[in-house]
Order: C-alpha cells, then sequence, then structure tokens
C-alpha cells in the first residue's frame, strides 16, 4: 500500500449493510475487496464492534452476533481501540454536534486518520462540511 492512499472507516450502518446483505452492500464489500489487495486501508473504530455486538444480540441471539465479530476481525480492516487523543476528539464532538457517544468515536476516528467515512447513518449528515464522508443510500 503507498503511504498516501486512501484511507477509509467503516461505520456500524456500513458493516450491518454489508452484513445483512442490504441494498448498496456491493460498496462495502468492494472496499473490503480493495483493502485484501493492499491498494486502500480501512479502519473500524471498537464502537462499531460493540455497536454490531448488541444490535445483533437484541436481534438475533448471541451465536449469531459471535459469529459477525469473528467476521468482522477476519476481514482486511484495522480495528482501532480507545485512546487518549481519540477520545478528546471524540469529546469535541459530541459536546460540538448532535452526536451519539457511538458516532462521536466512529467520527473522531474518520478525524483522526484523515479517511472517508462510510455510512447510512442520518447523524452523520451534520460533519459533511467537516469530514471526507460516502453516504450509503438510506433504506
Amino acid at each position: 500500500m503507498k503511504e498516501n492512499s486512501v484511507s477509509y472507516v467503516l461505520d456500524t450502518s456500513a458493516w450491518l449493510t454489508l452484513i445483512e446483505d442490504e441494498g448498496w452492500a456491493e460498496i462495502v464489500q468492494s472496499l473490503l475487496e480493495k483493502a485484501g489487495a493492499g491498494s486502500i486501508k480501512i479502519f473500524t473504530s471498537f464502537m462499531s464492534f460493540m455497536e454490531v455486538f448488541y444490535i445483533t444480540l437484541q436481534e438475533r441471539d448471541i451465536d449469531e452476533a459471535k459469529i459477525r465479530l469473528n467476521l468482522m476481525g477476519s476481514l482486511p480492516i484495522t480495528r482501532v481501540e480507545s485512546t487518549e487523543p481519540l477520545g478528546l476528539i471524540a469529546s469535541k464532538l459530541k459536546a460540538g454536534y448532535r452526536l451519539s457517544v457511538a458516532d462521536a468515536w466512529i467520527a473522531a476516528l474518520a478525524e483522526e486518520k484523515g479517511s472517508i467515512l462510510v455510512h447510512k447513518d442520518p447523524e452523520f449528515e451534520q460533519l459533511e462540511d467537516t469530514l471526507s464522508v460516502q453516504k450509503l443510500p438510506y433504506k
């Protein structure tokens, strides 16, 4: 992968689009294929892992939740855990915008990495002037 290559952050909504094979899942799949080939880098926040797990647990069961986390972890992404600098960025975003805590962490990761945020979450529309985004069509 080149030093100046493009990078992406997959929001939880992008992950669920892929996992549940919703419309536009092929966009996320294509990004993952490019990451596997080394032409782009994909980051995912620890918060997306948590959200996919609890949403699946609510809607299905623990076995399916574990399968989904294993799938996410097996793909060509970099999982990013919380750090103090990332937490400060998330805090500033949370204070300045009407975002959930999870979305503040995910947006902070995109800001910190200078990455394109891939999502289909209306909450992120307010950040379109400050972050690069790739919006998946809403349901």
